[in-house]
Formats: C-alpha cells, structure tokens, sequence
C-alpha cells in the first residue's frame, strides 16, 4: 500500500465531503484504539473544525489515558482540533435502573454493551448538531464489511467512513506514517463496551490478522483441502459472524407492496 497517497487520498476526500456538505468539519469519538486515533488525525489533517468526544461509561483506566493522551498530541500539532468530555456513566446506570431487572446472561451483557454504543451514538450526534459537525466512523473493513463488529445504530451510526476500505493492517501502517502514540499503536483492539474489558480477539475468537486471512480465502474454496486445523477454526469463525451479521451489512429490508394491492 502507498501509505503516504492512501493519507492524502483520504484528507482530501473528507475536506471535500464536508465543504460539499457546508459543514465546518467533523466530530469523532475517541476511545484511545488505533482506529479512531487514526480516524481523528486523518479529520485533523483536513485543516476543518474536530471536536474529539470522549464517552466513558464504567472505562477501564488504560483506555481513559490513551484517549487523553491522544486528544493532547492531537491538539498539539493541529490548532483546529478542540475536544469536549461527555461521562455517561450515570446516564447508563439511570437508563439501566429503569428496564426491567432481568437474569444476567450472554445476550443481557451483550445488549447493555450494544446500549452503551448507541449510547454514544446519540451523543456524538448532540455535539455534531450544535457544533456543524460531520459524524465520522472509525469502523474498519475487517469489522464494516466482514464480520459485522460493530453496533447497528451504535458505532455503525455515522455520516461518514474515512478507514472504512482500510483492513486493520492497513489502518496500522496508516497510523505509523501519522506518528500515532507507541501506546495506542500497541494496545489490544478492544471496543471497550464490556466491564471484564474484553478484547476484539477475546470476543471474536481470532486475531485482526487471522480475519485479514479469511477475507482473503473467501473466493479461494478449492484451497480448503490445504488450510491446517486452526486456518478451518479461523475460517468458520469468519463465515459465522458474516452470516449472523449480515443484517447489519446489507440494506434495511422494505416489504414492497404488489402494485396489484395497491392499484384498484
């Protein structure tokens, strides 16, 4: 990849956009990974307004500084960079507090996780709408296009997608020409909406590398014979997500009314 022309590629493309759109820039959430740290360069670099959010709800500490960190270098090179901290913790607790009370299983931990996305969703969006803001998306391709990791109406709610068409090694050498800090560069992917931390891999059950691969191998069936037993468990875990997250990836179906029921 030509990592400095994909760059500049991409900065053009979102100062256009938003001059087009006549908006004064972009609003993006910060969380202290490698994808929204490279996400907010990139909207820094365009020259236009960035507001970088912060939206913690019960963080875990390292993730809280990385962000931290990342806004101040941020600030520090480009005078159009502002950033504002929205805590949402209580505003969690408080919307928790009044759902029914339900055994705490799977799927209640991973809806409260999907509740804290849309959560931030609805924020961003304030801080966009107030401010003339573009919301942009800090999805990758690896989690937009191939495995569907990402909330519906969550983090996949956004104006926007500057990485989008980036896998997640592409975003990594994209963020080492953009001098991202060493910290955020070597941190575990990690979505931060689960109180135990998990990380992406944890959850998914195989590496952002070991997607990459089974991206790869989708149009390559006859090759199948010859992948080692963890490429096949690598694999699987791939197509699963695909097919259970299609929902996510494809148009909202709309039942089409027959003409014939329609016309008398």
């Amino acid at each position: 990849m030509k990592v400095e022309k994909v760059t500049d590629h991409i900065v053009k493309w979102l100062k256009d956009y938003a001059i087009n759109a006549g908006v004064k820039g972009y609003v993006v959430g910060v969380s202290g990974g490698i994808d929204s740290a490279v996400t907010s360069t990139l909207c820094a670099m365009t020259g236009l307004d960035v507001l970088c959010v912060e939206m913690p709800i019960h963080q875990h500490e390292d993730h809280v500084t990385r962000a931290q960190e990342h806004i101040e270098h941020l600030k520090e090179h480009y005078k159009n960079v502002s950033d504002v901290r929205s805590d949402l913790t209580p505003v969690f607790d408080v919307f928790k507090s009044n759902m029914p009370q339900v055994e705490s299983n799977d799927q209640v931990a991973l809806t409260l996780g999907n509740t804290r996305a849309r959560l931030r969703m609805t924020t961003l969006y304030y801080h966009g709408g107030i401010h003339g803001l573009l919301v942009a998306g800090t999805g990758n391709k690896v989690e937009d296009f191939g495995i569907g990791f990402y909330t519906k109406y969550g983090d996949g709610g956004v104006d926007v997608s500057p990485i989008a068409d980036l896998l997640k090694s592409e975003v990594y050498a994209v963020g080492k020409h953009l001098n991202v800090p060493k910290r955020i560069m070597t941190a575990a992917p990690s979505d931060g909406l689960y109180g135990a931390e998990k990380t992406d891999e944890d959850q998914i059950g195989a590496s952002y590398d070991e997607l990459e691969w089974a991206m790869s191998q989708i149009d390559k069936s006859d090759s199948v014979d010859s992948f080692n037993e963890r490429q096949r468990e690598v694999l699987n875990i791939y197509l699963a997500f695909n097919r259970r997250n299609q929902h996510k990836m494809n148009p909202i179906p709309i039942c089409i009314i027959p003409d014939s029921l329609i016309n008398n």
